[in-house]
């Protein structure tokens, strides 16, 4: 017997100059924003995780994307040295990051150590 499955897919924010501001300065709850590169094994391996996880937190934590190579200048000016690079922001500051691809139970205890989740 086949059964129909239905995935429910995340639009996952990106980031770039034109909202940043908004979406991860201005917002009421802490925002992880993925900085990552379409050549990057590693970030295409975080991808997946990093999606799997957004549906956990909905409404408690935010999660958007930012490529390292379309946004250069906010890549720099959040001293982005490697990637995948994951940073997570509260009140409109850094309060953690986590360089390297994470596996996903290791990513949600570090996610949750900095949140206080």
């Amino acid at each position: 017997m086949i059964r129909n499955v239905i995935v429910r897919r995340i639009k996952m924010l990106h980031i770039n100059k034109n909202n940043f501001e908004e979406e991860i300065m201005k917002s009421k709850i802490p925002v992880i924003v993925d900085f990552w590169a379409e050549w990057c094994g590693p970030c295409r391996m975080m991808g997946p995780v990093f999606e799997d996880l957004s549906k956990e937190y909905t409404g408690k934590v935010k999660f958007a994307k930012l490529n390292v190579e379309e946004e250069e200048i906010l890549a720099a000016n959040n001293d982005i040295r490697g990637i995948p690079a994951l940073i997570i922001f509260k009140n409109g500051k850094e309060i953690g990051r986590i360089v390297g691809y994470q596996p996903k139970d290791q990513l949600k205890q570090k996610l949750n150590a900095i949140i206080g989740g």
